[in-house]
């Protein structure tokens, strides 16, 4: 039987950057993040995370609130219905690169602060975003945004992950770009002049299988389903997150264990966790956070319970290792987690 999939979470610095346009317009954030069933009190926790659907439920509160498909975050608003147009004028292409092509054609006449672009040279797709003003930190969040999810939005095109073979960043965006490896799946490198991604041009003659049927399915479930629905579940970190969600419950297994129950030698794996950025303990300790998180969003379960489901024969232990990830104890966690959002 396979294990439920645990979906990861976002860190709260996501969520601070994302409302800088609400804040710069004097809004009250306090209120929207309540809208979007995220306690304000998490912002002052630099460690504190929140679910992939909370942060969702923000950019869809901020759209509305905003008047803008950029929340604010730059000097010229990206009207509504930008989104859906362009996804209108993609499902009409034959292929990715023309696709491509035609996306960032439409978002040069609507963006104003900056222009995507596309470079095909030996044998490589170079996207980058060029800045039209002068880019501070809101708008390179925006910038960031925007490139995440055209990323997003050309794996639905074709129905898969397309491989990157580097994201790039300006040095100045490094102490902002959490998680950025994991959500693109790929090396990430700073000092650039550009923001953007690089990929194999053969991807360009993928065939766009969307059409309009199914892009009624897919505006209903965005932004969401562009967080997770084209991660590469056969990376090795996620195929490990699987196995351990099997075993919190009981003592979690070795390494050695894991290389067994995945055919590599210990060494083996570690290397190849290296290569993804990651590390065994890690992987264990933000998963059993994850989950953590999780549960406590589940009012029926005692503290008691979830230590108990997480693997901790105590609670005090479970307590003392949820401060630690989060900065917040579960209680205090749970009392912050406010009912979803009726939007």
């Amino acid at each position: 039987m396979a294990a439920p999939i645990t979906h990861h979470t976002i860190a709260i610095a996501q969520v601070i950057q994302i409302v800088q346009g609400a804040r710069q317009h004097g809004l009250d954030v306090d209120a929207i993040l309540q809208r979007s069933g995220i306690a304000p009190a998490l912002l002052d926790s630099p460690l504190s995370r929140v679910t992939q659907d909370q942060y969702a439920a923000l950019i869809i509160v901020l759209r509305r609130v905003m008047h803008d498909e950029l929340w604010g975050l730059c000097r010229h608003p990206l009207k509504l219905g930008s989104f859906v147009q362009s996804c209108r004028l993609l499902v009409q292409c034959r292929t990715l690169g023309e696709a491509l092509h035609t996306g960032f054609q439409f978002y040069h006449l609507m963006l104003d602060d900056f222009v995507p672009r596309m470079l095909v040279s030996q044998g490589v797709v170079s996207v980058r975003l060029v800045s039209r003003g002068e880019r501070d930190i809101a708008l390179a969040y925006a910038e960031r945004s925007f490139c995440f999810f055209s990323y997003g939005l050309a794996s639905w095109l074709v129905a898969r992950r397309i491989p990157l073979l580097e994201v790039t960043y300006p040095e100045a965006d490094a102490p902002y770009t959490t998680d950025a490896e994991r959500l693109f799946q790929a090396p990430v490198s700073y000092g650039r002049s550009r923001l953007g991604f690089r990929f194999d041009a053969r991807w360009l003659d993928l065939p766009v299988v969307q059409n309009t049927q199914s892009l009624q399915e897919f505006l209903l479930q965005a932004p969401a389903s562009l967080l997770v629905k084209y991660r590469d579940q056969s990376s090795l970190t996620e195929r490990i997150r699987r196995l351990l969600r099997r075993h919190l419950a009981a003592e979690m297994p070795s390494l050695e264990a894991v290389g067994q129950a995945l055919a590599m030698t210990p060494q083996t794996l570690r290397r190849r966790l290296r290569d993804e950025g990651q590390g065994y303990q890690a992987i264990k300790d933000d998963l059993r956070r994850d989950v953590a998180i999780e549960y406590l969003g589940q009012p029926e379960l005692t503290l008691p319970d979830i230590a108990l489901h997480l693997g901790f024969s105590e609670a005090s232990t479970f307590h003392r290792a949820f401060k630690g990830w989060t900065g917040l104890s579960p209680g205090v966690y749970r009392q912050t987690r406010l009912p979803p959002p009726d939007a």
